[in-house]
């Protein structure tokens, strides 16, 4: 007699949605911690009596580590599973967050910032690669739903980490804002340990390329550090980039197991061109807040609390745009639109001066925003299904290193145009340089024909 079929065993799985909690909570660490250091960075330098110049390096020490940590971390995700390095991410990020907030001088201050970059960086790849199993165990195609959560979250922080900043700064002192990283971190864990399945036990039979990891931490490092003050003092950086890059790409193409298989990236033209669009977007959306918020306290003589009140459109309107558009899963129109409204958006401050509307202004950062919302969420979705599946966490983690690299760039360009002051002058030569760099990424997206095919139904 022939069993009966299990109802059960015929219906569609779904997707965990115990994991979007830890997943969430960890992925917003990092965008907490850039963002309430803004409003903190006055405070500390009273408090230890140092200059602007000396604070900046709790900026790019946070950059600097994450820039490295996130595709090494991602690269071990990838071979031990997201579970134990979300935990030990994010337990990092707690132990960080106490020195943060005990530290007796600013060196400890920046270390512990720099160890806040680690550990931080654990919890986005660990999220896309439990992303990339969960679609695998369910035959979800595409969870647009789950990716634009990660996003919205990311950007809804970006908002209000600030005003929480300073709330927190009123409250206990600069010191709260990495005491907050404790009780934050122990959520993680809780949630963590309660619902991260376990990886399969298996023994790991892949070695870890320390070579080619020292070998790029140096050379991003070397790049990155010359970006921050481009100068001709520091070519020798420049120069030491180069070499230590040629030297990675050699190393990495003989070796059997390579840290960042480069045979592999180089035959996925896909997936270059989304990283060439993450770095190409990044810098104007970083130039734009950094550049344009430094030119209304200076150029338009507002200050640093109505300043920061007119950068609420352009934040609100990018997280509009990902719910509005959150549950699409086509990336080509997004992609297309918010490189031309991008665009736009380096035209518009050729019109804006001095005597300005404020209503005007606001304008500027919703046209500014919309795209910062598209561009953000799009390249997310499109590496998500243009990298290894084998790789997703190295993959991801090298998104929001490109993510970095724009923000680097986009300061060294914000520190040229703007050598003497944030003139109205600089706004508009700045505007030309990005509306170059628009130029650049809205020929990149329409000649990337492999977009067309995201997001669109298979055929059986």
């Amino acid at each position: 007699m022939t069993p009966e079929p299990d109802p059960a065993a015929s219906r569609p799985q779904r997707f965990d949605r115990r994991l979007i909690a830890p997943m969430v909570v960890g992925s917003i660490l990092n965008p907490i911690n850039s963002s309430m250091l803004a409003v903190a960075l006055i405070p500390i330098g009273a408090a230890f009596g140092v200059p602007p110049s000396d604070t900046a390096w709790l900026i790019t020490g946070l950059y600097l580590a994450t820039a490295v940590g996130q595709p090494v971390i991602g690269r071990l995700v990838d071979l031990y599973g997201p579970r134990p390095l979300y935990l030990i991410g994010t337990a990092v990020v707690g132990i960080a967050g106490l020195l943060g907030a005990l530290a007796p001088t600013l060196g400890v201050l920046i270390l512990s910032r720099v160890l806040l970059g680690f550990g931080t960086s654990a919890a986005y790849p660990a999220s896309m690669s439990l992303i990339r199993s969960e679609a695998d165990r369910t035959g979800m195609d595409t969870p647009a739903a789950i990716l634009s959560s990660l996003s919205i979250a990311n950007q809804v922080i970006s908002v209000i980490g600030p005003t929480l900043g300073g709330l927190l700064i009123g409250l206990g002192g600069w010191h709260m804002i990495f005491t907050i990283n404790v009780p934050l971190s122990i959520l993680c864990l809780v949630l963590g340990s309660l619902w991260l399945p376990r990886s399969p036990r298996s023994r790991v039979t892949v070695r870890l390329d320390y070579a080619g990891i020292a070998l790029f931490a140096g050379t991003l490092v070397s790049l990155m550090v010359f970006l921050m003050a481009p100068k001709a003092s520091n070519l020798y950086l420049l120069m030491l980039g180069a070499l230590l890059g040629v030297v990675f790409v050699v190393v990495q193409l003989r070796s059997v197991e390579p840290f960042i298989d480069l045979r592999v990236l180089g035959g996925n033209r896909p997936l270059i061109a989304t990283y060439l669009r993450q770095v190409l977007a990044f810098t104007i959306s970083y130039s734009f807040l950094y550049g344009f918020t430094q030119w209304l306290e200076e150029g338009r003589g507002l200050g640093a609390s109505s300043a920061g009140l007119l950068l609420l459109p352009l934040s609100l309107s990018a997280v509009a745009i990902t719910v509005i558009t959150g549950r699409r899963a086509q990336v080509r129109g997004k992609l297309v639109a918010g490189s031309i409204l991008l665009a736009v958006a380096c035209v518009v401050p050729q019109f804006v001066g001095g005597e300005t509307a404020i209503w005007l202004l606001a304008l500027v950062g919703v046209i500014a925003g919309i795209p910062q919302g598209l561009n953000g969420l799009a390249n997310q979705n499109a590496l998500y299904h243009q990298a290894d599946r084998a790789r997703m966490g190295s993959s991801a983690g090298l998104l929001r290193t490109f993510m970095y690299l724009g923000a680097l760039i986009a300061a060294a360009a914000n520190a040229h145009f703007f050598q003497h002051g944030a003139t109205t002058t600089g706004l508009h030569e700045l505007a030309l340089f990005l509306l170059v760099v628009a130029g650049l990424l809205v020929l990149v997206t329409l000649l990337d024909r492999s977009l067309a095919q995201i997001g669109r139904p298979q055929p059986n």
